[in-house]
């Protein structure tokens, strides 16, 4: 039970920790969350999908071999050949910081959500390295 407990207070300090380090400038968040690189290939498996970041729900991209690709969003090489790192990283933290009215979830945001599930409350949809896959991707994609 205490190992539990010393895990869970770890994960506590880690979470709190890369909270922390979302320090927005501007439209970015130009340090990554984590001090470990973005791993391309699990960006990728978070982005094409269906199960953790549902990307293509929403959005298309140069993936032909995914099948029922979204429109309601911007096609992703498109609009991620003007957006940088830090731009990207923030779009994909809280996106409602950058415009109100998106229906883009905020993947590594835990308050202030609206129509949350009780077992997800206080909780992200993507961990902050997670976070930092799905940037590493997105950027070989451009």
């Amino acid at each position: 039970m205490k190992l539990l407990q010393g895990l869970a207070g770890c994960l506590g300090l880690a979470f709190a920790l890369a909270a922390a380090s979302q320090t927005w400038e501007g439209d970015e968040i130009k340090r990554p969350l984590t001090d470990r690189p973005g791993d391309v290939q699990r960006g990728k498996s978070i982005v094409l999908g269906r199960q953790l970041g549902f990307c293509l729900l929403c959005h298309s991209g140069p993936f032909p071999d995914e099948r029922f690709q979204g429109n309601l969003a911007p096609d992703l090489k498109q609009s991620l050949v003007r957006l940088s790192e830090g731009q990207i990283r923030a779009r994909l933290v809280d996106p409602s910081k950058l415009n109100p009215e998106t229906i883009m979830p905020s993947y590594f945001k835990s308050d202030h959500l609206k129509g949350v599930a009780s077992p997800y409350l206080g909780k992200t949809i993507l961990t902050a390295q997670e976070i930092e896959d799905v940037v590493a991707f997105l950027i070989t994609i451009k």
